[in-house]
């Protein structure tokens, strides 16, 4: 099986699953539907099962994937490979340090200092946001930009995986609850900031080697947690501009030291 096929079936899967299930979802809206970004009953959160299913399809469509073509043995092999956790505490700092680069660029250039919510909420929201948000790096890099990097290179597969995550998310300004909100403004603000942080995740599984795609899952889940927090500060076109751009040159960067670093050692 080559990687081509697997990328077919792959991404055959995953939009099969999340334009089904958004489907779904965005008619039940016209009765009254809504999803919750903030679960605080046993009836939200059984609400929110078949909007996680939509968040979850690359997960979901990687395990079925690889199992059904032997690419892993089961289900265990599979989390170990989401979830390898034994990295070098570099590459969590190199994590925590994009994200901190991220955040500080919007306040800069929007001046604003003002959080939307307290900064423990950043702690509360990790398990919600590994599952909602986080995991779907399971998908996206475990199979497609990995596989799409080798023929490609960085900068290409960068940019094709971050035009299919475009794609890929155009249900959330539609479903009923959730915080994207409907308007042209806040999907091209979003866009870009999907596009750049491809770049992102492409730089941070190059240098990880077998924890990559678990410190992608956790820059992820971080950021969703994070982004809440900080959400009156990064909704200015300025700050997304700036700060975008930026990890899109820190994203080469890192890239081309680690090539350059390689080659020395060779």
């Amino acid at each position: 099986m080559t990687d081509k096929k697997i990328i077919v079936q792959f991404m055959a899967l995953t939009f099969s699953i999340a334009y089904l299930v958004s489907g779904a979802l965005i008619v039940l809206g016209q009765f009254g539907y809504s999803v919750h970004n903030w679960v605080h009953s046993f009836q939200q959160f059984v609400m929110n099962i078949p909007f996680a299913i939509y968040i979850l399809s690359p997960a979901i469509a990687s395990y079925i994937v690889l199992k059904k073509n032997n690419k892993i043995a089961d289900f265990k092999e599979w989390l170990k490979t989401v979830f390898y956790v034994k990295n070098n505490l570099s590459l969590y700092l190199f994590v925590a340090a994009a994200l901190a680069l991220y955040f500080l660029i919007h306040i800069a250039v929007s001046g604003s200092t003002e959080m939307a919510l307290p900064f423990f909420t950043f702690f509360l929201s990790l398990p919600g946001n590994l599952i909602i948000g986080g995991l779907e790096e399971a998908g996206w890099m475990y199979i497609l930009q990995p596989a799409l990097a080798k023929k490609y290179g960085f900068v290409l597969s960068s940019v094709f995986v971050g035009a299919i995550w475009i794609l890929w998310h155009i249900p959330l300004f539609f479903i009923p609850g959730t915080n994207h909100g409907e308007g042209l403004i806040n999907f091209w603000m979003f866009a870009v900031q999907l596009m750049a942080f491809r770049f992102l995740y492409g730089a941070i599984y190059k240098i990880s080697g077998k924890g990559g795609v678990f410190l992608c899952v956790l820059f992820h889940t971080m950021f969703n947690a994070a982004s809440p927090i900080f959400g009156t500060m990064t909704m200015t076109w300025e700050g997304t501009i700036a700060a975008n751009t930026v990890i899109v040159l820190f994203s080469i960067v890192t890239v081309v030291m680690y090539d350059q670093k390689n080659r020395r050692l060779v």
